[in-house]
């Protein structure tokens, strides 16, 4: 089968980066899916992996972590889906990636692929949408009933990334007052055309600009960019009893001093935990990508592809690197067709 690798970590200009391969195709066994894989989408963890994870001269590292495809096999326990049914999800960032033709994903971190989208808006999602809905709701602690959130505010750090594109969404459509940061103007668009009702911008102090909103706290902070750099911002203006949610690993020891007088919490957020340590409640993830592909399909939430690339091969992937690695990415960037 096609897959796209590397053996060596280079920078993503050296062809060497990511190669066209040819490797064994796999099979289904246990709760296994095999999936043809259709479409893909980049994110940065993908990035992170690639400049610091080699692989060997027999064994190439194979990453990506978001795609959508149709069910080829499965494996003799599986219960959730048949062959022919098609899927998205994120994986695992425990096992080979999904840069590949034919991919073996767990079925209980596997959902039905939104019906009125197509593979490559699908494969948009599934890594940002579990990190969205997981942050807001298992982590920041927010209600999946709307009303219970009325009045209250989240301020999303990065609203019109990958991630911040679909928490933005699920935040107001949830009953949330979404406050997010950009700094250029179409970013700041994009964040208000997914939902965001307020913009501020990260490169300036936060307490100021929400004090000129009418804020003088925020009940939800959702840090998806620079967690050292934002936190005596963060514990500043986070609300007496609040919470925080962070996506990035802090590079020094965060002060959670700054948190004791207004008895807040901090939380981490890490989309594959229940994957890499097969928790109980991994069949959570399986739930909520069906809960997603629902609120899709009913007009509720969209995809946030921003930017497609076809086909599906090393060079095209070296762009799709480049791209996150500019730091200036809007939305999702998805590749679709392996050819």
């Amino acid at each position: 089968m096609k897959a796209i690798g590397y053996h060596r970590c280079l920078p993503i200009d050296n062809p060497e980066s990511l190669i066209d391969l040819i490797l064994e195709k796999p099979a289904a066994a246990g709760r296994d899916l095999l999936v043809q894989v259709k479409a893909i989408s980049v994110n940065p963890v993908d990035v992170k992996i690639r400049a610091f994870k080699e692989g060997s001269e027999d064994a190439p590292n194979v990453i990506g972590w978001d795609a959508a495809g149709i069910v080829e096999a499965v494996g003799p326990d599986c219960t959730l889906f048949k062959p022919g049914d098609e899927v998205y999800y994120a994986g695992s960032i425990v096992r080979p990636g999904c840069n590949s033709e034919f991919h073996l994903v767990d079925e209980r971190i596997v959902g039905r692929k939104p019906n009125t989208l197509s593979f490559a808006e699908a494969a948009a999602l599934p890594l940002t949408a579990i990190t969205a809905w997981e942050g807001i709701f298992d982590r920041l602690g927010a209600s999946t009933e709307p009303a219970n959130n009325t009045g209250k505010t989240i301020l999303i750090i990065g609203g019109a990334g990958g991630v911040g594109s679909i928490a933005t969404q699920i935040a107001s459509k949830y009953g949330l007052t979404v406050i997010a940061t950009a700094s250029r103007p179409e970013s700041a668009q994009w964040a208000l055309d997914h939902g965001a009702a307020h913009i501020i911008n990260h490169h300036e102090p936060f307490a100021p600009q929400l004090k000129a909103l009418g804020f003088k706290w925020v009940d939800y902070i959702f840090c998806l960019h620079l967690t050292d750099t934002y936190w005596t911002q963060m514990a500043e203006t986070i609300a007496p009893q609040g919470a925080i949610c962070s996506i990035v690993q802090a590079k020094e020891p965060l002060n959670l001093t700054l948190l004791k007088n207004k008895s807040a919490t901090f939380v981490w957020e890490f989309m594959f935990t229940r994957a890499m340590y097969e928790t109980p409640d991994m069949l959570e993830q399986h739930r909520l990508l069906n809960t997603i592909a629902q609120l899709i399909d009913s007009g509720e939430l969209r995809t946030t592809m921003a930017t497609r690339l076809t086909p599906i091969n090393a060079a095209n992937l070296r762009h799709a690197h480049a791209l996150l690695e500019s730091g200036s990415t809007i939305g999702k960037v998805v590749l679709e067709h392996f050819e």
